[in-house]
C-alpha cells in the first residue's frame, strides 16, 4: 500500500514547495495534517479501541456543523441549528464516564500536538521556499521582516555599507528565557516531538524512493503510538531543576547549531545587497535589485556580536519560594557543563580535521610561542607524552591543550592524567585570544578556507556564550528588600553593618535575601563574573528601591561597581546592575522621573561611571496590562519608553530596556517583529532584552530553521527601529506610512483612548468584586495547581484578592474558559466613545483611526493583536463557563458586561480594519484557528463537565479525586495546544 505521502509525481511536489503564493503553497500542510490525523486514527483503533474512536469523530462531527451553522461559508447563520448541536455535543459529554472522557481529551490533545508539529514544519518548509526565491533574485521574495529585505530599504534609502556596518555594531539582542508559564508539555514529550518533527521533514525531500517513504511513515506510526503511551499529565510539579534542564534543551536541539547558520545568513545578505563599496555608495544604484557581483560574503568571525543569551530560570526568586541558592549554583553548573561539553565536541571536530603538519605548511611565530609556553607547563608536570605523539602537528597540539584547559583532552590524544598542568580557563578573553592566535595563523599560510569552516564558528560561539553560556537573572520583589533593610538596620543601625556580625534570629525571609547575595559573591568568584550580572527588582516604585538593593548587595559582599577595564579595555568583573521594573499603570508613569532622581544622585553616579554610564530598566506588560487593560498597558508602556529615553540622554546615560513580554496577546505577546519596530522613534540604542516565556520556546527555538528565523526577525527589527529607512524614503511626507513617526493627533487620539478604556476597564475589572468572584467560578484558574504547569506558586501569598493573583493565572483562566478578558476588555468600548465622540471636522474619528491603523506601527499592532485575539475567543462556548458561577445574578452581570464588550470590540474591529471577517487580511492564520476550533470545543465542553463533577463532589465533602485531576489537567494542556497559549 502507498504511502499516505506519496506523490503523483516529483515534480508536483517541488511546485509545491517553489509557489510563493496560493493555495499551491498550501498543499504540503495539508496533506501532513490530513496525514497525521489518519495516523492518530488508526493509533487510537488500536490503542484506545473502536468505542474511543467513534466517540471522538462524533464529537468533532458535531463541533464541525455547530461552526458551519454559525459562521456559514454562505447565507446567514443558523443560531437554533448551531444551539441544537452544542446541545447535542453536550449531551454525549455529560453520559461519558472519567475513563472515556480523559481518553477523549487526550485524543484531541494528542491531534493538536501533530497539527502543532505539521504547521511548524511548515514555517520551516516556507523558509526554504523565501530561501530559494532569494536565490533566484526576486524582489517580490524579499520581505520586510528579513534581514535582507531591511538591508533593501536601507540601499534604497541611500545608507552606503559603512553605515549599515556601524549600525550593525550598535545592535545586541538578548533573548531571556523564563520558565513561567513553563511549556505545558513534560519533557519527554518534547524529546519525542522532536523525532516526529525530524521525519515530517524527512517526507518533504524530493525525491524519496517509495520503499523508503513507507518506512518513514511506519516510525511515524510507532512515534506517535510511543507518544499515546506517555502520560501527558505530569505527576508532580515540575522543580526548578526541571525547569532548568528543559530551557538548556534548546542548546542543544537547536541554538549551538543555529548561530553559525545565524551569521552566515547575515553575511551572505549583506553580500547580497551591498556587493561591493562602489556600488554601495551610488546614488544612482536605488533600485530594486543589487548590482551583481562575485564578491564572496564576509567572513563571520569579522561581524560584529548581534545577539547573547540570558535567563531567569533559577535566578528568579519574586513568589517562587523554590528557587534557593542552591538552585542558583545548579542553573549556572549545569550551563557550564552544557557549554564545555559543547566547547569539546566542536574542538574534536577541529582536532580531526586540521592535521596540518609544519613539514607541509608552516604556523605564525605567535602560535609558535603560544604552544611553546603550553609544551613548556606540561615537560614541567611530566606531562610530554602529547608533544612526542603529534611533533609535526603545531595546530593538532594547540586544539589539544585548549581542549585541556576546558577539562579534556582529543579522543585520538594520548590521556593526560585527572589534573593536567595547564590550567582551566576563568575568563572567556583566554579562549578567545588563544582561538585567534590559531585563526590568524591559518589565514597567513595558505588556510584561509579552513580558518572560515572550522575555527570562525566556534569564535563566534565563545564572543556569545563566552564560559558561561548565558547570564542569569536574579530577580526578587522590592517589598522583599524593604523588609529586609528595615529589620536589618532595626539589628545594626550603622550604615555599613558587617554582614558577619549580623544576628541569627533573622526572620527567614530576610535570612533568605541575604544568603542570595552572599550566593551571588560566590558565584561571580567560582565562575564567569559575567554569569551574573544583572538585578530585577520587581515592583519597583522609587529609587530607593534601587539604593536598598545596592545596600544589601554590598552588606552580601557583593562588588556591584564594575572593575576598571585593563589596557586592552576589557573589565574582568561588569559587577552587579540593579534592574528596576516597573509593572504598574502609575509606576511606568512615574519610571522617568525616578530614574532621573537615581542617575543624578550623588551616591549613584560612581556607580554609573563603573558601567560606562550605561543602565538597564525593564517595563512590565503582563501586569500593567492586568492593572489597566490592553490599550493602556500599551500606551503607557510606549510613553514610558519615550520618555525614559529623554531623560537618559539628558543624564548623558546610554539606556537598554529589557521588555518583559509575555506569550499571550494578554501579557504583551504577539510578533516580535512587529513589536520591535512599534517603538517610539529616536528611542532606541540597538540594543534590547526580551523575555521568551517558556510556552513559546518550543514554537521559536525547537529547530535550527525555527530559531534562526526568530533571532535573524528579532536583529532585522532592530536594525529597522534603529535606521528608520523608510522615514527617509518618505521624508516630508504629511502622513508617514509605518515609519514609527507619531503626529500630535494620533497621540492625543491614542490620549483620550487610553483614558477612555482606563476608566472602563477599572470600573467593571479591578474595581468590581463581582468580577474576580466571577473569575474564580468561571474559569479552571483553581485547577492551575493540578496542572502542574510550573514550579511557582499561582498567587504571591495566599490571599484571595484581585491584587494578589499574578498576571499569568489571570491570563491562564480567560484563555482556557475562552474569554480571552485581557486581550480586548476596554478596547471596544474606547474605540466606539472615540468615533462618536468625534463625529465631525476635517477628519472623523473613524477615519482617524482607519488611517493610524495603517500607517502607526503601534496602533496596528494593538489592532492586529486584539483581532487574534477575538478569533481565539468564542463566547458560545464561554456561556457553558459562566453556567459554573453560583450567584446566578452575578453571573448574568458580568457575562453580559463582557459580552457586550467583546461583541463591540468585534464590530469596531472590523470597521477600522474595513474588513468583513476577523483576519480576512491573514488568511493564513484565520484558517488555522477556523479549523483548529472545532477539535478545541470537545475538550472545553469535556472541561467544564469535569469542573461542575468536581464542585458537585466538594459540595458534598468528597475527597479530591486525583483521576479527575488528571482529568480536568488533560484538558488545559489540550486547550493550550489547540489555541497555542496557556497563560
Amino acid at each position: 500500500m502507498p504511502s499516505l505521502w506519496s506523490p503523483t509525481d516529483w515534480p508536483q511536489r517541488l511546485a509545491e514547495l517553489q509557489a510563493p503564493t496560493g493555495e499551491l503553497k498550501e498543499a504540503p500542510l495539508r496533506r501532513d495534517v490530513r496525514s497525521l490525523g489518519m495516523l492518530l486514527g488508526e493509533v487510537l483503533r488500536e490503542q484506545a479501541g473502536e468505542p474511543i474512536y467513534e466517540a471522538v469523530e462524533a464529537l468533532r462531527r458535531i463541533a464541525i456543523a455547530r461552526r458551519e451553522a454559525e459562521a456559514p461559508q454562505t447565507g446567514a447563520a443558523d443560531e437554533a441549528t448551531a444551539t441544537a448541536h452544542l446541545q447535542q455535543a453536550l449531551a454525549r459529554v455529560h453520559t461519558l464516564d472519567l475513563p472515556a472522557a480523559y481518553q477523549l481529551t487526550r485524543a484531541f490533545g494528542f491531534y493538536f500536538e501533530l497539527i502543532n508539529l505539521a504547521e511548524t514544519n511548515h514555517r520551516k518548509r516556507r523558509r526554504l521556499s523565501l530561501q530559494l526565491n532569494q536565490n533566484s533574485s526576486s524582489s517580490g521574495s524579499i520581505q520586510r521582516g528579513d534581514l535582507r529585505g531591511t538591508l533593501r530599504r536601507l540601499r534604497e534609502a541611500d545608507f552606503t555599507a559603512e553605515q549599515v556596518h556601524a549600525l550593525l555594531n550598535r545592535i545586541c539582542v538578548s533573548p531571556v528565557f523564563t520558565a513561567h508559564p513553563t511549556e505545558v508539555a513534560r519533557r519527554s514529550v518534547m524529546f519525542k516531538r522532536r523525532r516526529i518533527s525530524d521525519l515530517l521533514e524527512q517526507l518533504d525531500r524530493i525525491p524519496v524512493p517509495e520503499p523508503h517513504l513507507e518506512s518513514l511513515e511506519h516510525d511515524l506510526l510507532a512515534e506517535i503510538t510511543a507518544l499515546w503511551q506517555t502520560d501527558d499529565v505530569r505527576s508532580a510539579r515540575p522543580t526548578v531543576l526541571d525547569e532548568i534542564r528543559m530551557a538548556l534543551d534548546y542548546y542543544e536541539s537547536s541554538l549551538f547549531d543555529t548561530l553559525p547558520v545565524l551569521y552566515s545568513e547575515i553575511a551572505t545578505a549583506l553580500a547580497a545587497e551591498y556587493p561591493d563599496k562602489k556600488s554601495s555608495d551610488s546614488v544612482t544604484n536605488r533600485r530594486s535589485d543589487p548590482p551583481p557581483s562575485t564578491t564572496p560574503p564576509p567572513c563571520i568571525a569579522d561581524l560584529p556580536q548581534l545577539i547573547t543569551f540570558g535567563s531567569w530560570i533559577g535566578g528568579d526568586r519574586d513568589g517562587n519560594p523554590f528557587v534557593t541558592p542552591q538552585a542558583t549554583r545548579d542553573a549556572l553548573a549545569m550551563a557550564r557543563s552544557l557549554l564545555f561539553t559543547h566547547y569539546r565536541r566542536r574542538l574534536q571536530n577541529i582536532f580531526e580535521q586540521l592535521a596540518s603538519s609544519i613539514q607541509q605548511v608552516p604556523v605564525s611565530a605567535e602560535l609558535t610561542a603560544l604552544l611553546d609556553r603550553y609544551l613548556s607547563q606540561l615537560r614541567t608536570a611530566g606531562q610530554n607524552a602529547l608533544g612526542e605523539r603529534f611533533p609535526h602537528e603545531s595546530i593538532r597540539l594547540l586544539v589539544a591543550c585548549i581542549m585541556m584547559r576546558l577539562g579534556a583532552t582529543p579522543q585520538s590524544a594520548v590521556p593526560v592524567p585527572a589534573n593536567p598542568a595547564l590550567k582551566p580557563y576563568t575568563r572567556a578573553a583566554e579562549i578567545l585570544s588563544d582561538l585567534t592566535t590559531l585563526r590568524d595563523s591559518l589565514i597567513k599560510n595558505s588556510g584561509p578556507r579552513l580558518a572560515e569552516m572550522l575555527i570562525d564558528p566556534l569564535l563566534i560561539e565563545v564572543r556569545t556564550y563566552g564560559l558561561h553560556l548565558q547570564t542569569l537573572d536574579i530577580r526578587q520583589h522590592a517589598r522583599v528588600h524593604a523588609a529586609a533593610v528595615a529589620e536589618v538596620s532595626a539589628w545594626c543601625p550603622s550604615s555599613s553593618p558587617d554582614s558577619l556580625n549580623l544576628p541569627s534570629a533573622l526572620s527567614e525571609q530576610t535570612a533568605e535575601v541575604l544568603d542570595t547575595f552572599r550566593t551571588i559573591a560566590e558565584l561571580k568568584q567560582t565562575y564567569s563574573p559575567e554569569s551574573i550580572r544583572q538585578y530585577v527588582i520587581s515592583g519597583a516604585t522609587s529609587a530607593e528601591d534601587v539604593l536598598q538593593v545596592i545596600w544589601l548587595a554590598r552588606l552580601g559582599g557583593v562588588s556591584v561597581e564594575a572593575t576598571p577595564p585593563d589596557a586592552d579595555g576589557r573589565i574582568d568583573d561588569p559587577g552587579l546592575q540593579p534592574v528596576p521594573l516597573f509593572e504598574s499603570i502609575e509606576d511606568l508613569q512615574n519610571a522617568p522621573a525616578i530614574m532621573r532622581k537615581l542617575w543624578t544622585s550623588d551616591v549613584y553616579k560612581p556607580l554609573l561611571a563603573s558601567w560606562n554610564r550605561r543602565q538597564e530598566v525593564m517595563l512590565g506588560y503582563s501586569d500593567s496590562n492586568k492593572d489597566g487593560g490592553m490599550i493602556t498597558s500599551t500606551w503607557e508602556i510606549w510613553k514610558a519608553h519615550r520618555a525614559l529615553h529623554e531623560v537618559a540622554r539628558e543624564c548623558n546615560v546610554t539606556l537598554r530596556l529589557f521588555h518583559g513580554r509575555g506569550g499571550t496577546v494578554g501579557r504583551g505577546g504577539g510578533p516580535t517583529h512587529r513589536a520591535i519596530f512599534a517603538q517610539p522613534v529616536d528611542s532606541f540604542t540597538g540594543e534590547l532584552r526580551i523575555t521568551e516565556q517558556g510556552e513559546v520556546l518550543n514554537w521559536k527555538y525547537s529547530d535550527v530553521v525555527l530559531a534562526e528565523r526568530n533571532l535573524e526577525l528579532m536583529i532585522a527589527a532592530s536594525l529597522d527601529a534603529l535606521a528608520r529607512p523608510d522615514a527617509a524614503l518618505q521624508h516630508g511626507a504629511a502622513i508617514p506610512h509605518l515609519t514609527g513617526e507619531i503626529l500630535p493627533a494620533w497621540e492625543a487620539a491614542l490620549d483620550q483612548l487610553s483614558a477612555t478604556s482606563y476608566d472602563f476597564y477599572r470600573k467593571h475589572i479591578v474595581d468590581n468584586p463581582d468580577t474576580f468572584t466571577y473569575f474564580e467560578q468561571a474559569t479552571p484558574v483553581a485547577e492551575l495547581e493540578h496542572a502542574r504547569l510550573g514550579s511557582r506558586p499561582a498567587k504571591r501569598s495566599g490571599k484571595k484578592s484581585m491584587a494578589d493573583l499574578r498576571a499569568i493565572p489571570w491570563v491562564f483562566g480567560w484563555m482556557q474558559s475562552r474569554q480571552l478578558v485581557p486581550a480586548y476588555f476596554g478596547v471596544g468600548h474606547a474605540l466606539h466613545h472615540f468615533i462618536e465622540s468625534n463625529p465631525d471636522g476635517p477628519v472623523s474619528g473613524l477615519a482617524q483611526l482607519q488611517t493610524m491603523a495603517r500607517d502607526f506601527p503601534l496602533f496596528l499592532d494593538i489592532i492586529r493583536n486584539v483581532e487574534m485575539a477575538l478569533a481565539k475567543a468564542d463566547f458560545g462556548i464561554a456561556r457553558l463557563y459562566a453556567s459554573l458561577v453560583e450567584d446566578e445574578a452575578l453571573r448574568d452581570r458580568v457575562f453580559t458586561t463582557l459580552e457586550e464588550e467583546f461583541n463591540l470590540t468585534h464590530r469596531m474591529i472590523l470597521e477600522i480594519t474595513k474588513q468583513k471577517s476577523l483576519l480576512q487580511t491573514n488568511p493564513v492564520l484565520e484558517r488555522s484557528i477556523r479549523l483548529r476550533n472545532p477539535y478545541v470545543d470537545p475538550m472545553s465542553l469535556i472541561q467544564v463537565e469535569l469542573m461542575r463533577r468536581k464542585r458537585a463532589a466538594q459540595t458534598k465533602g468528597d475527597l479530591d479525586s486525583p483521576e479527575l485531576d488528571r482529568a480536568i489537567s488533560a484538558t488545559i494542556n489540550g486547550i493550550s495546544a489547540g489555541l497555542r497559549n496557556t497563560g
